[in-house]
């Protein structure tokens, strides 16, 4: 078997040469960069100035019809990420799609399904996947030391836009060109972290702004409330509008809590005894002296522990990267596979689909033709774009 694994890079814009150069400086040891596709001629222009050997197309059609590639990354529009990803795997080419999965779950489910019976590899960028930090605080998680989830909070407002983002071209910012603003931009990341870690709520109630801050039609802040099925609540609020931001991650359990901090420091606090078990224990004479200002919470702790990770940077992409390479060559598991991106794009939509009808969305059951007709109805009020199927 071959020790690296043919690959291009489809759209060589910010994202896409950044994994350019993570794959020259080898920080990924496991691909080879043979190609790059980009419909502005200067783009490939560059690929082949920063690196003559690779071969560059205008069509990604023509790419993977080449033969000479094993596998691609999709660094293109949100909506191409599915029609792409399906080609590819129709032709035997292993797919990384860059996050989101797509922008409505529709296309979505049409590509998990193509890809679940394709005989080739679907993953997809949730880098946050590979920060360590995460990792561990899942591993906790995960363990069920801290007993089930009680609430889930997740304030993530530290990417601030200026007007001058959003007026660089005519399709970012709307319905039609990007399919939405800080829920399909920004925040994805976040969006699959809290259900990879604290699981799939059951529905959600949100009010989101459109057009708040900036002169644009999608939405650039979010306050949305998550209901879980075993009555655990969730809160998950995020903007673009505010220069001294927060991301602030909370995760309380009957028996502890998580807080992350700038996603770099994890707080683990670990009581001795659920807090059912601590309520039914704690007597009249332990109320006065809480009500006194004593000290009545201190012997309640097992522990309290720090987890801080150095953020490397690229580190957590080109992991990726490095890992969906190893899985094709070596088998090795996905740290991210492309199945699971519909749960972050069913999210986005959920919120979005509550902040359009001022109602409680579920995500169990989630409409995917309802939410589509209104998304259809968003764009064909722009009057730019083409309506999606």
């Amino acid at each position: 078997m071959a020790d690296k694994l043919k690959f291009a890079i489809i759209g060589f814009g910010t994202q896409g040469s950044a994994y350019g150069r993570f794959i020259d400086e080898g920080m990924v040891p496991s691909i080879d960069l043979v190609a790059v596709c980009d419909i502005d001629e200067e783009r490939t222009k560059l690929a082949k100035e920063l690196y003559p050997q690779v071969e560059t197309y205008s069509d990604y059609k023509e790419l993977i019809d080449s033969g000479k590639v094993e596998a691609i990354v999709t660094t293109v529009p949100h909506y191409l990420h599915p029609e792409m990803a399906i080609y590819a795997l129709s032709k035997g080419v292993h797919v990384l799609n860059e996050k989101p999965a797509g922008v409505y779950t529709k296309q979505v489910k049409e590509l998990n399904e193509y890809a679940e019976k394709a005989d080739a590899t679907y993953a997809i960028m949730f880098n946050q996947r590979n920060n360590p930090l995460y990792q561990k605080i899942k591993a906790i998680v995960d363990s069920g030391d801290l007993g089930d989830l009680r609430r889930s909070n997740w304030i993530i407002t530290t990417w601030w836009r200026p007007q001058a983002y959003y007026n660089q071209s005519d399709w970012r910012a709307t319905w039609g060109g990007e399919g939405g603003g800080v829920l399909v931009n920004q925040a994805p990341h976040q969006l699959d972290l809290i259900q990879w870690i604290a699981g799939v709520p059951e529905s959600v109630y949100a009010m989101v702004q459109e057009g708040y801050q900036r002169e644009i039609v999608v939405e650039d802040q979010v306050h949305a409330m998550l209901r879980y099925a075993n009555g655990a609540t969730g809160v998950f609020v995020t903007s673009t509008n505010e220069i001294a931001g927060s991301d602030r991650l909370e995760l309380y359990f009957d028996k502890g809590k998580i807080v992350v901090d700038d996603s770099q420091k994890a707080t683990v606090y670990r009581l001795k005894e659920t807090e059912q078990e601590i309520n039914k224990e704690f007597d009249a004479a332990k109320v006065k002296s809480m009500m006194a200002g004593e000290d009545v919470f201190g012997d309640l702790f097992e522990a309290v522990d720090t987890i801080e990770e150095d953020n490397v940077w690229g580190a957590q992409h080109s992991g990726v990267m490095e890992n969906f390479a190893q899985h094709i060559l070596h088998g090795k598991d996905l740290i991210a596979p492309g199945a699971e991106g519909i749960n972050g794009v069913r999210l986005a939509n959920a919120i979005q689909m509550s902040g359009w009808t001022g109602e409680e969305v579920s995500i169990k059951n989630f409409d995917d033709e309802k939410f589509l007709g209104m998304l259809n109805e968003h764009i064909a009020k722009e009057g730019k774009f083409e309506q999606r199927q």
